[in-house]
């Protein structure tokens, strides 16, 4: 029986494979404009908000014009994004933050990070790995899913989901494992229409009663034809 020490290992390495360069979706120029671009990709595409960003870069190039901006304005900018009211309050709160507390720039801490407006755990583990290299396992719905469904993680919570993803893969690996997951996520593994059968690593590292019981809770979900 394979250890789930060695299936994790053995995940890894295809993951690799299939994804030797791991670019980051999001387009950016500075730890600041990651940091903006993930705060709005919250419940949203990478391919939205790489739509809405360059109008917001042009209107507010930097963090001292954004923090003077006028909410109702950058809601304008963002609006096809999901959730625009709301982060359209906190980009502008957060960019004001950064100039009163750290003089303008993206703090390099998970504490200093979770304290701006908007920003959670997941997206202080992505500008912590991205921005500045630091080891972090930002886990989103994809990863989440993809865990469960391989039985890395019991699937309770996406914090449970971080720590044991965390134990099982390198330290080293954790950045950019973090996006191979999503790239195969996004490619194989999607939430609706999977199928197990032709997944690359479902079909040996799936859990069965877990893929049965999916597959049956999207049955439920099919509206009755008529």
């Amino acid at each position: 029986m394979v250890t789930k020490i060695a299936k994790a290992e053995q995940i890894r390495l295809q993951l690799e494979s299939l994804y030797p360069e791991t670019p980051i979706p999001l387009e950016h120029d500075s730890s600041f404009t990651l940091l903006i671009a993930v705060l709005l990709s919250a419940q949203t595409t990478d391919k939205k908000v790489n739509e809405v960003t360059p109008g917001l870069w042009a209107a507010y190039p930097t963090v001292e014009s954004l923090a003077s901006a006028d909410p109702e304005s950058v809601r304008l900018i963002i609006r096809e994004i999901g959730l625009a009211p709301t982060k359209s309050r906190n980009v502008v709160k957060l960019a004001a933050q950064l100039l009163d507390l750290h003089d303008g720039e993206v703090p390099c801490s998970f504490e200093a990070l979770e304290a701006l407006p908007g920003v959670g755990h997941k997206t202080a583990s992505v500008v912590m790995s991205q921005a500045f290299g630091q080891p972090a396992f930002a886990v989103d719905t994809h990863i989440h899913r993809l865990a469960w469904r391989w039985g890395l993680s019991n699937g309770k919570s996406v914090v449970q989901t971080e720590k044991d993803l965390k134990r099982l893969f390198p330290r080293s690996s954790w950045n950019g494992l973090h996006l191979r997951i999503i790239f195969f996520g996004r490619e194989h593994c999607p939430a609706l229409r999977h199928d197990p059968e032709v997944c690359p690593i479902c079909t040996w590292a799936g859990v069965k009663s877990r893929l049965i019981q999916e597959k049956k809770a999207r049955t439920k979900k099919k509206p009755r034809s008529r």
